[in-house]
């Protein structure tokens, strides 16, 4: 039984990353504000006419914090879209709280997600003669010592 309790401490100081219900709720979070996004919910056509990916959300351990990592389709217009969404926030979170059975709807913040850049320059790297040839000669650490 100590185990358990110890076990518990430590997930709720946020040793080892988010609990099952963290990405349990981050997941309906971005599923709803994904469709929301997509069907045009919003009251404000400047938003509605952008499209607008929400790669990831992720919640605060008390679940009352949301941030939402998004990307205009094409990644052109990030400042625009940042500040549509800054703007109609208080509407997103009413929208959203509709879909969740939570006693409190968090608060959202939205960030870019750069997690395509962070692909691209991956990608471009590994692309690159020297890392091909490096990869190409294969497991041989070897020095010439023995």
């Amino acid at each position: 039984m100590p185990i358990c309790r110890g076990m518990a401490r430590d997930r709720q100081s946020g040793g080892g990353g988010p609990s099952q219900r963290q990405l349990r709720v981050g997941e309906l979070i971005r599923r709803r504000l994904a469709d929301v996004l997509a069907r045009g919910e919003i009251h404000d056509p400047e938003l509605n006419r952008l499209s607008i990916t929400v790669g990831e959300v992720r919640t605060s351990p008390d679940l009352k914090v949301a941030t939402a990592y998004v990307m205009p389709l094409g990644g052109s217009g990030v400042d625009e879209a940042m500040t549509l969404l800054a703007r109609n926030r208080g509407e997103l979170r009413r929208l959203v709280g509709r879909a969740l059975s939570l006693k409190f709807t968090p608060e959202l913040r939205f960030r870019v997600d750069e997690l395509f850049d962070r692909m691209d320059e991956t990608r471009r790297l590994f692309a690159d003669e020297t890392v091909q040839r490096d990869v190409a000669g294969g497991d041989s650490d070897d020095d010439g010592r023995d």
